[in-house]
């Protein structure tokens, strides 16, 4: 698939309807109001930052009742199904402001509407959703957003399977506060055979890291101190690029930027991790010492049949040259349990990769089957009970590890990053380690934003409570 960098003059179009829509908005005696709602991934919660950023271009303002918005856009996710299920009960419910404001404007976008029966779903079942745009009409948003507020007003269903495109120049809308998101490139090539996100978000698409590197300067200008790099597979960045630039690079680069900010990234498939991305993690003072690298099942049967590219023994060779490289590593992951045809001996081998890699924590799902990709073709014997009391154990063993590894910290000082508000009790601030590890602590909320030094005094399995110094 040919990578294209859409030309400039395309989103000056969109800017000039932005401009339009504004001036209009701007003659209304109260400003419009408009509510954006996100589902899945990082990605998403990016994508949904732009789409804030044309809304507050066009003169909307934001609030989280959808009784007094003028737009709702809904921002999908297609990963399970368990997600879609709990979306459609959601506009489902948009129903009942509809009819309360028929002049009110539903759009749903993202993953979910990328797939055609969805599409179809929408167009027969949800017949007050007035606008469907896929990921690769986002940068057109004004410009589908000016159809429907003109007077005799129709349906509009905009989705594209034409990929490839990177769009710069789309403004940006972030929520005031510590973290910020950096998409660094777009699509996913690996096809695991599980999985929707190839066929909803289209090939590899890396931005020029001038813009990357732009934009971290202008996040960091603006005050945010955690950063993190995404792409559904990071550490092929570069690739289409033909360059010679890799991930490591944005990280020594953006590592360079003059303030006090901490470096992270995801997600990483263990078949691109490299131990030049290891080094260089170790080397750059502000790269976060975690690395989530999903591992999805423990059987080299399954992984071949997950399309994963690598084998059990060599995904602990990674976690081992990681830990070498850098001893106070924290690692996560993704476990993937019941997938077709995995049997209770094959099982057994994910819980051996538990022991043997000791992960922080775990992402834990149970297989869910995706309509186009071609596990959801695989026969399947077990029955959702089985995987389920495989999923228990999973996590039974799981919670005792990050139990014990969490334990580890109690009476240790390190450093953490104070980004919020706690919801703990007496702990009234919540912090993370440059691992990623969940601290509460006790203080004055002006620290928000600061960098701190912390004793830390007691642990449970999800999170760790501390003193600052």
């Amino acid at each position: 698939m040919e990578r294209i960098e859409a030309p400039e003059y395309e989103f000056t179009d969109q800017f000039d309807i932005m401009d339009r829509i504004a001036a209009k908005n701007s003659l209304r005696p109260v400003p419009p109001k408009a509510k954006v709602d996100t589902y899945g991934c990082q990605q998403n919660e990016a994508d949904s930052e732009r789409l804030r950023g044309m809304l507050s271009r066009m003169g909307y303002v934001f609030t989280q009742d959808e009784f007094e918005a003028d737009v709702v856009v809904v921002n999908t996710c297609a990963v399970r199904e368990h997600a879609e299920m709990r979306i459609l009960g959601n506009v489902g419910a948009l129903s009942h402001a509809k009819k309360a404001r028929r002049d009110m404007i539903i759009a749903i976008c993202g993953c979910m509407v990328q797939q055609k029966h969805m599409v179809e779903k929408i167009k027969k079942s949800y017949p007050y959703v007035d606008l469907v745009f896929g990921t690769h009409e986002l940068q057109n948003f004004p410009e589908l957003l000016e159809r429907l507020l003109k007077p005799k007003r129709r349906r509009v269903f905009s989705v594209s399977d034409a990929q490839g495109r990177i769009s710069e120049g789309i403004p940006v809308h972030r929520d005031r506060g510590v973290k910020a998101w950096l998409s660094v490139m777009y699509g996913c090539n690996n096809f695991c055979s599980y999985c929707i996100v190839p066929y909803v978000r289209g090939r590899e698409r890396s931005r020029l890291p001038e813009n990357i590197f732009a934009e971290a300067r202008e996040i960091i200008a603006s005050g945010y101190r955690d950063i993190t790099l995404l792409g559904q597979n990071v550490n092929s960045y570069g690739k289409d690029l033909n360059s010679g630039v890799d991930f490591a690079y944005l990280i020594e680069e953006i590592n360079k930027i003059e303030g006090e900010f901490v470096i992270r990234f995801m997600t990483s498939h263990p078949k691109d991790a490299t131990r030049r991305l290891f080094e260089t993690m170790a080397s750059c003072e502000k790269a976060a010492r975690h690395i989530h690298l999903p591992f999805q099942a423990g059987n080299n049967r399954v992984l071949k049949a997950m399309n994963r590219g690598y084998t059990k023994e060599e995904y602990l060779d990674l976690v081992s040259m990681a830990r070498e490289i850098m001893p106070d590593i924290v690692l996560t992951s993704d476990v993937i349990v019941g997938f077709p045809g995995e049997t209770d001996e094959e099982f057994e081998d994910t819980l051996d990769v538990l022991e043997r890699a000791r992960f922080d924590s775990l992402f834990t799902f149970i297989y869910s089957k995706r309509k186009g990709t071609p596990a959801a073709d695989l026969p399947d014997p077990f029955t959702r009970q089985e995987k389920q009391v495989r999923f228990d154990r999973l996590l039974e063993l799981q919670n005792r590890i990050s139990a014990e590894k969490h334990a580890q910290y109690v009476g240790k000082t390190v450093r953490v990053l104070i980004d919020g508000e706690g919801e703990s009790g007496e702990y009234n601030l919540s912090s993370r380690t440059s691992g990623g590890r969940l601290v509460h602590l006790m203080g004055d909320k002006a620290l928000i934003g600061s960098f701190v030094d912390v004793e830390i005094t007691d642990s449970t399995t999800w999170a760790l409570f501390g003193n600052i110094l």
